[in-house]
């Protein structure tokens, strides 16, 4: 196994891959191993198990870094015997036995939920469902905060929505429980209640938590200072 590990970043829901990209951006100026996969967002468990299998499949150490949503996927992915740090950003860290929509719960003052969109899987798909997505104009607002409003309108078209049942799936593991962590809150997000990152993050008993002046979508509108972050996990665990 090599000694420096890859950093995979795991985007959230109403996002995708791209949402990484300011970020990967500067990673790889820094020489670093970046890979970026793109998560199904059908469910907790498997979204989980996808991004496991992924990470086993990479020859060496990985640091794993997941913004909301992607939050909860690399709190349970992260329990892969090659996973040495957890960096989350505007993040879920679940406990064990929790789900999404307990932990939001907790603190549940937020511009999310009322501006969502339920659409049926088309009658095509295998199995019976629910997408969820945020209302194209309210995008910008609640989700996007703080990024230039070109970018924010292609985003709010682009989104990647989110089946309704990863809401209740409970985490069979917490990956934070046996591996060092780190936790970026974002102070101005209307997406999530900064209160549920810093809880999660408390909780955690997290290495460094760093709070940032920034919407939800932090690798967009502060990705220096999100490197930052990733950069002191990675040499913490190289």
């Amino acid at each position: 196994m090599t000694s420096e590990p890859t950093i995979v970043l795991i985007h959230g829901a109403f996002a995708d891959a791209a949402s990484w990209a300011p970020v990967t951006r500067r990673l790889l100026d820094k020489g670093r191993a970046v890979l970026v996969p793109a998560v199904p967002n059908r469910s907790l468990i498997g979204d989980s198990e996808y991004i496991r299998a992924f990470v086993e499949q990479i020859d060496g150490p990985v640091l794993l870094v997941g913004h909301s949503y992607g939050g909860a996927v690399i709190t349970v992915a992260g329990a892969a015997e090659n996973v040495v740090g957890l960096v989350y950003v505007a993040g879920y860290a679940l406990d064990e036995g929790e789900s999404l929509g307990e932990l939001q719960g907790r603190f549940p003052d937020s511009d999310l939920a009322a501006n969502l969109v339920y659409t049926p899987f088309p009658s095509g798909a295998a199995e019976p469902g629910t997408d969820v997505s945020v209302k194209i104009d309210a995008f910008p607002a609640v989700f996007a905060g703080g990024i230039p409003l070109e970018t924010a309108q292609v985003l709010a078209v682009s989104q990647r929505p989110l089946a309704a049942a990863a809401f209740g799936d409970a985490a069979p593991v917490a990956a934070w429980k046996t591996t060092p962590a780190w936790g970026i809150v974002s102070a101005d997000d209307h997406t999530i209640n900064p209160d549920v990152e810093r809880f999660g993050y408390e909780r955690a008993g997290m290495r460094a938590v760093t709070e940032l002046a920034a919407p939800h979508l932090a690798m967009i509108a502060k990705p220096d200072e999100v490197v930052d972050v990733i950069e002191t996990a990675f040499a913490a665990v190289s």
